[in-house]
């Protein structure tokens, strides 16, 4: 299977791409929040802590979400759960829009996250499971490309929103539903996962898939490697994902999650507001930060969709991490010192890009490939939850952190996370490109 010319790549990106407007609700959700923050401190006449909680309700409906949507995928498929999100993040979306209430408007919040929870978990996992080992890693950060794609858009509609009155945010929020509309459209028309198909014990419908994906020899091959990595599998529990064979990859896979989140950066995606207005920056300005992260984001997601599948995992993630680390000490110190807006503009774009090119892109490739066919879904899921538990406490802890330290303070304590994280991936994480999932798994029992 190293030929690339043995697999259908007009239909595999198509249909990555269709799944990946997932992530589009995932960027949607994600930036939304900044743009309205100014808006909801009047609404809602919030304090630090309850900005914080408002903030990170999103990501305790994502936990519930990926917990949901673990066990959706294996017992009814990938495709219904991805149904079942999208649904759900429209529903949410026209609810936010016309709360009138602190209460109401965090319940329909923590919705939007259950939708995103799920998504967030079951795209880069379904586009993983459909795609050919060459094209794995660059198909999976698709999933990446239109989570920054829904960040930039979303920040562009905030900017041109903001000044039309008080209840501009309920338009920011509502309009979340257009784009739920489009990706429920759109699974409509994906195959199932012909992993999850074999799992399922509908070999025929598997072999339709592979065959569409690839030529007879590809799916052949593929067929056969897929069902004996099942051979013998049981009916599997969360009991299942932390049993002493598959650990070491549990615990990589865990960590990588959570230290995308401890390494802070989305405190800059979530509070630019608040760490430009710290330096004096009126709110035309503030907001005008937004579009220009959406913007650099977008490009260096773009760079790492390139670069994935060549230099690979492993350097990606060692760069991004470092670099990150001496990135933060700089910001600290501009903002610790009031710096001009221009060159503390500079040096959140450069780490915005460092975290584009390396951290968030890659990490969702390896939670996607490093787990076993046979535990796949929850294994995946356990990873996504620990993520999703870590941006809470981040966004939660930055406003109260800030209030104490100022707006300086956290980012030396994100500075030394990178740091220990750079260690991590360099004694830990090994590099998978180029290898099939069944390779993968091969190396792990023999390791």
């Amino acid at each position: 299977m190293s030929q690339t010319g043995i697999f259908n790549s007009r239909y595999i990106v198509g249909i990555s791409f269709i799944s990946a407007l997932g992530g589009y609700l995932f960027g949607f959700d994600f930036a939304v929040i900044s743009g309205a923050l100014p808006f909801l401190r009047t609404q809602f006449a919030l304090d630090a802590v309850w900005e914080g909680f408002l903030t990170g309700s999103l990501a305790l409906g994502c936990i519930a979400g990926c917990l949901i949507a673990g066990g959706v995928a294996d017992r009814y498929g990938r495709k219904p759960g991805l149904m079942a999100a999208a649904i759900i993040f429209a529903v949410s979306s026209l609810g936010i829009a016309v709360t009138n209430t602190l209460t109401l408007f965090i319940i329909m919040r923590f919705a939007a996250g259950i939708g995103v929870g799920m998504a967030s978990m079951l795209c880069p996992l379904y586009i993983a499971e459909i795609s050919p080992a060459q094209v794995r890693g660059r198909n999976v950060a698709i999933n990446q490309l239109t989570v920054v794609i829904g960040i930039l858009i979303t920040n562009l509609v905030n900017y041109f929103l903001a000044d039309k009155g008080a209840d501009s945010w309920r338009w920011m929020f509502g309009l979340g539903v257009v784009p739920s509309a489009v990706f429920l459209t759109g699974v409509l028309w994906l195959p199932e996962s012909p992993r999850w198909l074999i799992k399922a014990g509908r070999e025929e419908d598997a072999r339709k898939v592979l065959n569409k994906i690839g030529s007879q020899q590809f799916a052949q091959q593929t067929f056969s490697a897929i069902e004996n990595s099942m051979e013998g599998a049981p009916k599997q529990s969360y009991k299942a994902v932390f049993e002493k064979s598959v650990r070491p990859a549990v615990i990589v896979g865990i960590t990588l999650a959570i230290f995308q989140q401890f390494c802070g950066i989305n405190v800059v995606f979530n509070y630019t507001s608040t760490i430009f207005e710290s330096v004096g920056a009126n709110l035309n300005r503030q907001l005008f930060e937004t579009v220009a992260i959406g913007v650099v984001n977008l490009v260096f997601t773009l760079l790492a969709m390139w670069q994935v599948d060549k230099l690979g995992r492993r350097p990606l993630m060692l760069g991004g991490a470092l670099g990150l680390s001496i990135l933060y000490i700089v910001l600290a110190l501009l903002l610790q010192n009031k710096a001009p807006v221009g060159l503390l503009s500079v040096f959140v774009l450069l780490a915005i890009s460092t975290y584009a090119m390396s951290l968030a892109p890659v990490t969702w490739v390896l939670i996607s490939e490093i787990f076993p066919n046979k535990i796949r879904g929850l294994a995946s899921s356990v990873a996504v939850v620990s993520l999703w538990g870590a941006y809470f406490i981040l966004v939660f802890t930055f406003p109260i952190l800030a209030k104490k330290l100022g707006a300086f303070g956290p980012f030396y304590l994100y500075a030394c996370i990178c740091f220990l994280g750079f260690l991590f991936v360099k004694k830990k994480v090994r590099e998978t490109k180029g290898q099939t999932l069944e390779e993968l798994e091969q190396h792990l029992v023999r390791h």
